[in-house]
């Protein structure tokens, strides 16, 4: 116990070396503004909203103020403010009124790491309001294949699976896609929950594929970390990814956010990531069940070693499709249906988890059952009954619509309260 203590104490003082200083406050355009801050390296923080009076709190964790900051600016922002206590810098934007703002970002640059927070003025806002930010990774990519099927890579069947997902995401009123990926590329495991801090997500979802030498073995996994495998199959595949692997392990940059140092400075914070990322997981598993296009391969939530889910406070979640050396997998993830459907299931459990337990600020705090859509060029109303699990009559009877007739850039209601 004395050991480990002693440790922390050593971690913490090597770790509050992060130094941060105000940058600057750009407008974009009439609505939008920019407030950075520069790093030494990306950070572990926290960000929320406070209200009356309106102001937003960015706490930066292990970290001291280059010089106090005490700024005044124009409307909505009214006061920029920072102090540093211990190992924590409070950052502090005084606002006149209500807005709608973006969960900081920190962006690599040449100087060091930019720490960017987005504002948005809006018109008659009860409260502060920001997205709910889902990272999303398409396993594998670039010069990495993946698992191989016949006439098949796994790359490319998450990429494809990731896309569908954003798309609902990207669409649905509330959240905020980021993708990891976007295209046929190589990322490696440390860029890719790195990526995911930097972005402020607030959950991390990892699309795979398998592959095995039996062609019998099919159906869909969820896992989330643990130090070690809950099961055989997890040891396998977590011994499978170690092995291709091993050179990128030590691939961590000084400007990187250490997760190793970060599980013994915040365990209490570790921990809780591990229980959310198990309830995570089970909300999608439950809606994969309810899939009867996709076969389940383990009824319960895995875990195992999968560095892509290493983040200490992003719950995170790696969701296995199936085995493209199935026949019966591959095809239904080789048609768009079969896609369309994995990410539904993986949506409404996203959906289901955060309606559970919501976030302050966002639109599922109000615990709302039904989601706001909007009609991109293409979409159908029978469609968008199979993207969100509903029925067309459904929709219709939700909106007053007359018929299957919507347009782009319509704003429809889709009620979940049965998904």
């Amino acid at each position: 116990m004395n050991r480990i203590f002693y440790l922390c104490i050593i971690l913490s003082a090597f770790v509050r070396s992060n130094e941060i200083s105000f940058n600057e406050v750009t407008k974009l355009d009439d609505d939008t503004i920019h407030i950075s801050f520069l790093l030494e390296k990306v950070s572990f923080l926290k960000s929320y909203s406070l209200l009356e009076p309106s102001r937003l709190v960015i706490d930066v964790y292990d970290s001291e103020l280059n010089s106090a900051i005490d700024e005044v600016y124009n409307f909505p922002v009214k006061k920029i403010r920072a102090t540093s206590e211990g190992n924590l810098t409070r950052i502090v934007v005084d606002l006149y009124e209500y807005v709608k703002w973006k969960k900081p970002t920190q962006i690599n640059t040449k100087d060091g790491v930019l720490l960017v927070l987005e504002i948005h003025k809006a018109k008659k806002l009860k409260n502060n309001i920001r997205d709910i930010v889902i990272a999303i990774d398409a396993g594998h990519g670039g010069r990495d294949p993946g698992a191989v099927g016949k006439n098949v890579e796994e790359k490319d069947i998450t990429l494809l699976i990731a896309r569908e997902l954003q798309r609902t995401l990207r669409d649905t009123f509330g959240y905020q896609a980021v993708m990891i990926r976007e295209n046929d590329e190589s990322v490696s495991l440390n860029q890719r929950y790195q990526n995911a801090r930097k972005s402020g997500a607030d959950a991390l979802i990892s699309i795979h594929a398998d592959g095995f030498r039996l062609e019998s073995v099919k159906g869909a996994s969820v896992f989330i970390w643990a130090d070690e495998a809950s099961s055989s199959v997890a040891r396998n595949l977590s011994e499978k990814q170690r092995r291709r692997i091993q050179a990128q392990i030590k691939d961590i940059k000084p400007y990187d956010f250490n997760e190793d140092e970060a599980k013994m400075l915040y365990p209490n914070t570790y921990k809780n990531k591990i229980d959310q990322s198990f309830i995570l997981g089970t909300k999608i598993l439950d809606q994969l069940k309810r899939d009867p296009f996709t076969k389940i391969h383990k009824k319960n939530v895995e875990s195992a070693d999968f560095r892509v889910l290493k983040s200490v406070d992003i719950p995170s979640v790696l969701v296995e499709s199936g085995f493209i050396t199935n026949p019966e997998d591959a095809e239904r993830l080789t048609t768009k249906k079969g896609r369309r459907m994995i990410a539904r299931s993986i949506f409404l459990g996203i959906h289901n988890y955060f309606l559970a337990q919501p976030l302050s600020g966002t639109l599922l705090e109000n615990n709302q059952t039904h989601v706001t859509y909007k009609v991109q060029e293409g979409d159908t109303i029978s469609e968008l009954a199979i993207r969100f699990g509903v029925t067309a009559q459904s929709i219709r009877q939700t909106n007053n619509l007359k018929s299957n007739s919507i347009f782009q850039g319509q704003e429809i209601r889709i009620n979940l309260s049965n998904t």
